[in-house]
């Protein structure tokens, strides 16, 4: 399974630009339909595991209100200095989801987006969650589908592949490694959870045009690491993408379907 150590310490302006452009476009979708999904109510102890910059413990911790918790969890630096920028009344630690510094039965839900296809070993992620939870707690988490059910980050792969490296294509296909549904639900079942049901849902990925979509991906992912991208080779990038992208034009926007499997479980 192909993992993502770059993401560890992507760079500050990374962080930023990830939180500006890449959250509100495509992870920020996603947040109440895992919170909704995990049924988080006030009151609740919630830790949100690979957290990056914290849109999804921001709902959690509107749903959990003054009687509630809510624990942000990342192992990058940059991504939870952006969080405690903008946020007052979430903890937030820095700590790797495959050996997490908090005590057995803390939190009555864990929460992971978009995360565990990151990490190297998602199984020992799943059961450091497990152990989390106390008895009959909530998991909901949610990871990328085949990359056939993204059209704009298919389009981007393509032209990555076409125009700069396999290296880059690569780079980006990665987020779809646990694309099957059925391992993700085997993954689940593995670390010790019950009640498992894993659903297949599209959301609408939202970007004024699809240049912002590959400047985003080119400045805050783990692109970024592999080196610069020279401008020639950038703007053959963006018209690939931006003919393929056509087909989805929404007035002044482009909303283009992501597909995500999203899973429950009992602990």
């Amino acid at each position: 399974m192909t993992s993502h150590p770059a993401w560890q310490q992507v760079s500050g302006n990374a962080a930023e630009i990830y939180a500006l452009h890449l959250v509100p476009g495509m992870f920020a979708p996603w947040a109440p339909v895992l919170v909704d999904t995990a049924g988080v109510q006030p009151g609740d102890r919630v830790i949100d595991i690979a957290c990056g910059t914290g849109v999804v413990a921001q709902l959690a911790a509107e749903r959990t209100g003054a009687t509630g918790q809510v624990v942000g969890l990342d192992v990058n630096t940059a991504m939870l200095a952006v969080a405690r920028a903008q946020t007052t009344g979430i903890e937030w630690i820095e700590a790797n989801a495959q050996a997490i510094p908090l005590p057995d039965g803390s939190f009555d839900v864990a929460l992971c987006q978009h995360g565990l296809q990151q990490f190297p070993d998602p199984l020992a992620a799943l059961r450091e969650m497990r152990r989390l939870l106390v008895s009959n707690g909530r998991l909901a988490l949610c990871v990328w589908s085949h990359l056939d059910g993204s059209p704009g980050m298919a389009a981007l792969v393509a032209a990555l592949e076409r125009h700069a490296s396999p290296a880059a294509a690569n780079n980006r296909r990665a987020p779809f490694a646990l694309s099957d549904a059925r391992q993700v639900h085997s993954l689940i079942e593995n670390a010790g959870f019950r009640e498992i049901t894993v659903r297949t849902v599209a959301q609408p990925t939202r970007f004024p045009n699809p240049e912002a979509l590959v400047t985003a991906q080119l400045a805050a992912t783990p692109l970024s690491t592999l080196g610069a991208i020279d401008d020639d080779t950038v703007r053959a990038i963006q018209a690939d993408v931006r003919e393929a992208m056509e087909p989805y034009r929404n007035g002044d926007q482009f909303a283009i379907p992501m597909e995500a499997h999203v899973a429950f479980a009992r602990a």
